[in-house]
């Protein structure tokens, strides 16, 4: 692709709608002239990106009202990690705010728009180099820009002996992925706990690398994840206190074989002794994926449209669920459990896991054999292959088809399970939108997924959602529950609910910040996190 195609490449989004420029808190509109001419001697003129049509490709699509409340002052795109450190001196420089994304793909909570309008994207995607990769010990070095179907192909290719651990959507960056708390539903599927080693460009502009990695050149930095003295590399997931730039990511031993019972579980209330089941089997090591449970209408986005199934205003009745349960053979929920490993110690983990489940349902599950050489589904996630089928549930509204994520964690028992689902149902059901959940066991805990669908051009759907969103949060803490990521436009929202000791762990986190990022320019905002420059910013741009 020659670098003009790039460019493009990187400015297409195919929505049409041109953003005027916003700038950022106390930055004249000459400093940002000023700003961009030194970034274009940095990278190009070609990689700074700042016409309406460049800020458009930008802005969050799945918006809940005006992507302006979100807008960039455009964009940079470095290439290497001295291009970086010059990006950010320079905004030092001109106190321009950058906001960093790996390639922009976090569907659902803000995609490529900053948490403070007017921020510069600092675009990562450029940095897309697989630096290392090891078969032997399972592990790979990568940079931002890597997306999972690049670390795909790159495995296929050179036929590696390895498993990686993919999202449901793969066409985002890998290590992005795992900054920001994504989740996969393989052994490996807790992506952040995957990270081993990191390369970081810090506020200043200065570098530095975490655990082993601090030492030079040493053989075991992306094997063992701790440090001498403090261990950092956490302090820079779902962060503004650096710039990750490159980083280890552990990769699974490809197995000779692998098992997967299937089974369709009929009432929504039997999530309960589900998760009771399989939690003890995840925890004694029967089962060791994360294990993912999709209610029936993950499965009905992906065979059409919701008029095709319910074209009334409102949510669908609980009878009309039932009647596309039996009409299309679905249970409410589907219960996908992979055992991975040897052919017989497989067999042997299956046969434990269908006898726990016989005392409760007397179905018995599909088993589907998959061993090293066979084909892989394009849309099996629990192989570790990349897919973008998922997406296909953007259009379940139709119109402007968008959706928020609502994703509180919850300890994996039927107790904590259902009393959260339970209540967030009857929320969701009294706002009018429809119900499509999913519980992920990763451990001890669960992470609870609910995908909140609706039309942008519709904006008594806009309002609606946002007064869900809102409810859905307060009584999730008001009942002890809080979420491991969400949209830009609640960040504030949900940093206020971890309010033990009056706000501690933010009020630590932001003393650190200051003292790594001065200026406060590193992406302003993100997760709640409020450098004192913009302290005043705080609760501004909310939904």
């Amino acid at each position: 692709m020659d670098e003009g195609a790039n460019r493009n490449a990187f400015r297409e989004r195919g929505e049409g709608t041109d953003m005027q420029l916003t700038l950022p808190p106390r930055l004249s509109p000459q400093g940002f002239d000023a700003a961009v001419k030194a970034l274009q001697g940095v990278v190009g003129a070609g990689w700074v990106m700042t016409t309406d049509q460049d800020r458009d490709a930008y802005a969050d699509i799945y918006a809940p009202g005006p992507e302006t409340l979100w807008g960039a002052s455009g964009a940079v795109a470095p290439s290497t990690v001295e291009e970086i450190q010059a990006v950010v001196r320079i905004a030092n420089e001109h106190k321009l705010p950058l906001w960093t994304v790996a390639r922009g793909k976090n569907l659902g909570y803000g995609t490529a728009a900053p948490r403070m309008p007017g921020s510069m994207v600092l675009d990562l995607g450029r940095m897309d180099k697989i630096i290392e990769l090891d078969p032997e010990l399972g592990y790979c070095v990568i940079e931002p820009g890597v997306g999972f179907i690049d670390l795909y192909e790159r495995i296929q290719r050179e036929k590696l002996p390895l498993m990686m651990s993919v999202p449901g959507n793969g066409w985002g960056s890998v290590l992005g992925n795992a900054l920001d708390h994504g989740i996969g539903y393989t052994p490996y599927g807790v992506h952040a706990k995957n990270i081993c080693g990191m390369e970081v460009v810090l506020g200043t502009g200065d570098l530095i690398r975490t655990g082993l990695g601090a030492m030079e050149k040493n053989h075991a930095w992306h094997m063992f994840p701790f440090n001498y003295g403090p261990s950092w590399d956490q302090m820079f997931s779902q962060s503004n206190l650096g710039i990750v730039t490159k980083a280890g990511m552990w990769l699974m031993p490809e197995p000779d074989s692998s098992l997967e019972l299937n089974l369709d579980i009929p009432e929504a209330e039997d999530i309960g002794w589900v998760v009771d089941t399989l939690t003890p089997l995840k925890l004694s090591g029967i089962i060791d994926q994360s294990i993912f449970i999709p209610s029936w209408l993950g499965k009905m986005v992906i065979l059409g449209q919701r008029k095709d199934f319910w074209d009334k205003p409102g949510a669908i009745p609980d009878w009309r669920v039932a009647e596309l349960l039996k009409e299309h053979k679905l249970g409410y929920w589907k219960v996908q459990i992979r055992v991975y490993g040897d052919e017989a110690v497989n067999k042997a983990k299956a046969e434990v896991i269908k006898a726990t489940f016989k005392k409760h349902i007397a179905t018995p599950m599909e088993e589907v054999w998959w061993r090293r050489g066979d084909p892989t589904n394009v849309m099996d996630t629990t192989l570790g292959v990349p897919s973008a089928v998922p997406l296909q549930m953007g259009d379940w509204v139709g119109g402007k088809s968008a959706h928020l994520g609502f994703s509180p964690v919850v300890p994996a028992t039927s107790r904590h399970v259902l009393d959260q689902m339970k209540r967030s149902r009857k929320i969701i059901s009294d706002h009018d939108v429809d119900f499509y959940a999913s519980f992920t066991i990763g451990g001890r805990f669960a992470n609870n997924v609910n995908m909140l669908m609706y039309d942008r051009d519709n904006p008594g759907q806009v309002e609606a959602i946002k007064k869900l969103f809102n409810a859905l949060i307060a009584d999730a803490a008001a009942n002890g529950y809080a979420e491991y990521r969400t949209h830009i436009g609640w960040m504030d929202t949900i940093a206020d609910t971890f309010d033990f000791n009056d706000h501690s762990m933010r009020r630590m986190t932001e003393k650190v910040k200051d003292a790594l990022d001065p200026n406060g320019i590193l992406s302003p905002g993100k997760q709640g996190i409020w450098p004192t420059a913009y302290a005043d910013q705080r609760g501004k741009a909310l939904a």
